[in-house]
């Protein structure tokens, strides 16, 4: 991949740098990635602003046009999108179908969102309008890179922004099928531009421009607080979606096999790759002895191996470097002085070859351990003990996010009064639920801002009165 989509068209790239692609359960080299710079970011942001003069002008039912023309690009390349995500990431396939598929549905679900009392109303003596921002700068993570850019794309899309994005440079390949869907969608030239890049070189261009109005990242918290440093500079306006420390609270009532299955598949959910994964696991003292057994057990079964067989549940980390963050952490809560009850460090016999991790999961944890409170981003859980319900909801608390929050119990009753304790900005009782016309975000170092629905939309908007009889 040599090439970035700037101004409709494919563009040699004027950054040099070569990243090899290695396909993260194997080690075998499956692509190299030419990375853009500061001269390629210009180009995007230019194009970007010369075509916001007529795009943000056009009306809402030519915008539902657009949105639809890029649903169906995708949709006729869907299958060859799923192929590199589950190559390059290394995502299995069962989730591999629910980013893709999703990817495609934001284009759908935005042309919902284009009605016209979202854009303007009468109340009083005032018109109150909503006008596209201008330039929008997108920046997504590696842990499902097609659901990230799509999402972002089609709410900025629809609010009457240009954009210019900037992926994982983690996941060339697959912002290279996405290039030719853009391609393939046909919209003006400079509407929608992609450039391939690292965050410190091409992502800093982005949000030091003068010519870009609006910065919606996901991924770090660390990363996130220098964008918003940044973009304070000229009052960007910013949406973060940012790291977590997601808390599972099993209630002492719940049937306890069907409630840690419950939280193992939330917490190993994309191998635990996930902004959203219920990775503090908090159970009531009495009923340890038990849960233990059923981890335990839980684990042992799951199965390890090959990303593209849809029975896999865990895949192997989305690089060797990650693998070794991954290992670090082990380590320290080894250290620290938690029990390792299954996994531990180094990789699943017969899978020497990939980024592969043990599902690992620690008891005798405690709250104040470095792995109850640093996100580590693998198949790492904490099982942390309490007595009565105001205690879980402390311990769920005491944390410096608040992206995600799940409670379980046979009670409905006392498991949303619960719920509505948590400082999250979302909570799931006894399921797993994303609603796309949700706010999605979070509380305190999770970010800033919401995405998603008309939250989503209004993120890149701005509002104007006109005061008139």
């Amino acid at each position: 991949m040599t090439e970035h989509f700037i101004g409709g068209r494919f563009v040699e790239s004027h950054g040099k740098e070569v990243m090899e692609i290695h396909n993260p359960a194997t080690g075998e080299l499956i692509g190299l990635a030419t990375l853009g710079d500061e001269v390629d970011t210009e180009r995007a942001i230019a194009a970007a602003k010369a075509a916001f003069v007529t795009w943000s002008k056009t009306t809402l039912e030519e915008r539902k046009v657009w949105l639809q023309r890029l649903a169906d690009a995708i949709t006729e390349r869907m299958d060859d999108l799923k192929a590199i995500t589950i190559a390059e990431y290394g995502a299995p396939a069962v989730f591999t179908d629910y980013i893709v598929d999703q990817a495609r549905d934001f284009f759908i679900f935005a042309q919902d969102l284009l009605k016209p009392e979202n854009f303007e109303i009468r109340q009083g003596l005032s018109t109150i309008q909503k006008l596209p921002i201008g330039v929008a700068g997108l920046m997504t993570p590696w842990n499902g890179s097609p659901w990230f850019v799509c999402e972002k794309a089609a709410s900025a899309l629809a609010a009457g922004c240009t954009v210019v994005m900037k992926p994982s440079e983690l996941s060339p390949l697959q912002s290279k099928v996405l290039m030719e869907c853009f391609k393939q969608a046909g919209l003006p030239a400079g509407v929608i531009n992609l450039v391939n890049g690292r965050g410190d070189i091409v992502g800093n261009t982005i949000t030091r421009s003068p010519n870009v109005e609006k910065i919606s990242f996901t991924g770090s918290t660390r990363v996130g607080k220098m964008i918003a440093s940044q973009a304070s500079e000229r009052m960007k306006r910013v949406t973060l979606e940012l790291g977590g420390k997601s808390p599972t609270i099993i209630l002492d009532d719940a049937e306890m096999g069907k409630a840690v299955e419950f939280a193992l598949m939330v917490g190993l959910m994309n191998t635990g790759q996930s902004c959203t994964a219920g990775t503090r696991i908090l159970v009531p003292k009495s009923r340890l002895d038990e849960i233990k057994q059923y981890l335990k057990t839980g684990i042992e079964n799951l199965q390890i191996g090959d990303p593209s067989k849809r029975d896999t549940v865990i895949q192997p980390m989305v690089s060797a470097a990650h693998y070794e963050r991954v290992q670090g952490y082990i380590r320290k809560g080894i250290s620290e002085g938690a029990e390792v009850l299954i996994g531990g460090e180094g990789k699943p016999v017969g899978f020497e070859n990939g980024n592969y991790v043990k599902p690992t999961v620690f008891v005798g944890v405690t709250n104040d351990m470095v792995i109850a409170r640093e996100e580590i981003f693998g198949p790492v859980l904490c099982v942390i003990t309490y007595d009565g319900d105001d205690e879980a909801v402390r311990i769920a608390n005491d944390t410096d996010y608040g992206l995600y929050a799940y409670v379980f119990g046979a009670d409905a009753e006392r498991a949303q009064g619960i719920a509505n304790h948590l400082l999250s900005g979302c909570v799931s009782v006894n399921e797993f639920i994303i609603d796309p016309a949700a706010p999605f975000g979070g509380f305190k170092l999770s970010g800033i801002g919401r995405e998603f629905g008309i939250a989503g939309l209004e993120s890149y908007l701005e509002t104007r009165v006109i005061l008139s009889r």
